[in-house]
C-alpha cells in the first residue's frame, strides 16, 4: 500500500513508486522541470549486472539490483543478458533448430513461415481478449512491484507490424509482399486485432501512465519499406492501438529503431507522445528532434549504444551528456538513456560513466 513517500501512479500498476521518482517522472511527462531528467533504459551487459548483484541472487533481482543501483527512472522490461562462453540452441516442434545464442547474442534461425507456401498455409487468430485480461496483466503488475520503488516498469506491446514479419524474416517478407499480398494482408489484420486488444486490456486496468509500443520500421539509412506501403498498413495498425490508450488517459512511447525521418510527421499526425530509442547515427539525434518538434514529443534515449557506449572514452560519453542536456533539457520533455540499450560490449568503466553523467548533467536546473 501507498505510504507518505509512496505513490501508485494508476489505480492498476502493481507497485508503490518513490514519490520523488513519480514526480519526477510526470513533470518530464507534462514538459516541467524537476529535480532531474528521468533516465530511462534497457541493460543487456552480464558485465554490469555482475558488478551490482550478488551471489545467490535471481536473475531478477539482480537486474533489478543493477536498475536502482544505476538510479535508472523507467524500464520498458528486462530480458536475457548472454555471457561470451554461452553457445546453445533452441529447437521448434519438429526438432530443428529454431534460434542460436552465440557471441553474446540470440538471433533466430530458422521461421515457421519460409516459403509462399508456407505462408498460405499458416493458420492463425487474434488471441482471445479474455484470455489477454486473465493472464497478461498480473505478469506486469508482478515486475512492477519487484522493480519498486525507484524504478517505473512501462509495461508494453507491438502494434503487430514487426511480430508479423518476425514470423519469416524481413527479407522474405518483402518480397511476400508482392507474391502473396493477400495473405501478408491477413497476418496484418490477425497481429492488428492482437495488438488492439492488448491495448484495451492495458487501457482497462491502467497498468501505468505510459505505455511502450515498439515496432521496427526502419533501419539506420532509411525505412525497411516504403513509405506508401507503411501508410497503407502499419500507420493504421499503430493508430488503433494509440487511439485506445488515449482514450484512457495513457501516454504512448513508440519505439523503432533507424531513420524515421520519412515517416516522423506521419507518426505525430497519429498521435504518439513519445520516440525511442532516436539513434544518433542514424540522423535521430535528440537536438534534431527537439528544434523540429519542440514540446509536441517526449524525447527517450538518444545517446549511442553502438560506437559511443562501447568504443567512446568516459570523457567523451560525458561530453556528449552534457551538451545533449544543454539543449534539449530545459523545459522538461527529455527521458535521458541509451539509443536501444546498454549492449553487451560496453565496457564497465563506460556504464558506470554514462548514468553518472545522465544524474550530474541533468540535475535542474541545467547550467552546464
Amino acid at each position: 500500500m501507498p505510504t507518505a513517500t509512496t505513490v501508485r501512479p494508476t489505480t492498476g500498476y502493481g507497485g508503490d513508486l518513490d514519490t520523488q521518482v513519480w514526480e519526477r517522472i510526470r513533470r518530464a511527462m507534462t514538459f516541467q522541470e524537476g529535480d532531474r531528467v528521468p533516465i530511462w533504459d534497457y541493460i543487456d551487459n552480464t558485465t554490469v549486472v555482475d558488478h551490482f548483484s550478488e551471489e545467490g541472487d535471481s536473475y531478477a533481482d539482480a537486474m533489478v539490483k543493477t536498475y536502482h543501483g544505476l538510479g535508472i527512472d523507467l524500464c520498458r522490461g528486462f530480458g536475457a543478458s548472454y555471457s561470451e562462453d554461452q553457445d546453445q540452441h533452441a529447437e521448434d516442434v519438429t526438432g530443428e533448430e529454431s534460434s542460436r545464442v552465440t557471441g553474446r547474442s540470440a538471433w533466430r534461425v530458422r521461421y515457421p513461415i519460409e516459403s509462399v507456401e508456407d505462408l498460405r498455409a499458416y493458420k492463425t487468430e487474434p488471441t482471445d481478449l479474455d484470455h489477454i485480461r486473465e493472464h497478461w496483466p498480473a505478469g506486469i503488475q508482478a515486475n512492477q512491484e519487484l522493480f519498486a520503488p525507484h524504478t517505473m516498469y512501462v509495461p508494453g506491446s507491438g502494434c503487430g507490424f514487426h511480430g508479423t514479419f518476425g514470423l519469416m524474416g524481413q527479407e522474405r517478407f518483402a518480397y511476400y509482399i508482392y507474391d502473396a499480398p493477400k495473405e501478408i494482408e491477413r497476418l496484418l489484420d490477425v497481429a492488428g486485432e492482437t495488438a488492439a486488444r492488448y491495448a484495451t486490456v492495458a487501457a482497462e486496468r491502467q497498468l501505468a501512465p505510459i505505455h511502450f509500443i515498439g515496432d521496427d520500421i526502419a533501419y539506420k539509412d532509411a525505412l525497411l519499406y516504403s513509405p506508401e506501403f507503411l501508410r497503407r498498413t502499419f500507420v493504421p495498425m499503430l493508430k488503433r492501438c494509440v487511439d485506445i490508450l488515449h482514450a484512457a488517459d495513457i501516454q504512448v512511447v513508440y519505439h523503432s529503431d533507424g531513420c524515421l525521418w520519412e515517416i516522423m510527421d506521419d507518426l505525430m499526425d497519429m498521435g504518439i507522445d513519445g520516440l525511442n530509442p532516436i539513434e544518433p547515427l542514424a540522423g535521430m539525434t535528440l537536438q534534431k528532434l527537439h528544434a523540429r518538434y519542440g514540446d509536441d514529443l517526449l524525447l527517450v534515449g538518444g545517446i549511442d549504444c553502438s560506437q559511443l557506449l562501447p568504443l567512446g572514452t568516459p570523457d567523451d560519453i560525458r561530453a556528449t551528456v552534457r551538451d545533449d542536456m544543454r539543449v534539449v533539457a530545459p523545459g522538461g520533455g527529455l527521458f535521458i538513456g541509451s539509443s536501444s540499450e546498454l549492449t553487451p560490449s560496453t565496457p564497465l568503466e563506460n556504464s558506470l560513466a554514462f548514468y553518472e553523467a545522465c544524474h550530474t548533467y541533468g540535475t535542474y536546473p541545467i547550467t552546464t
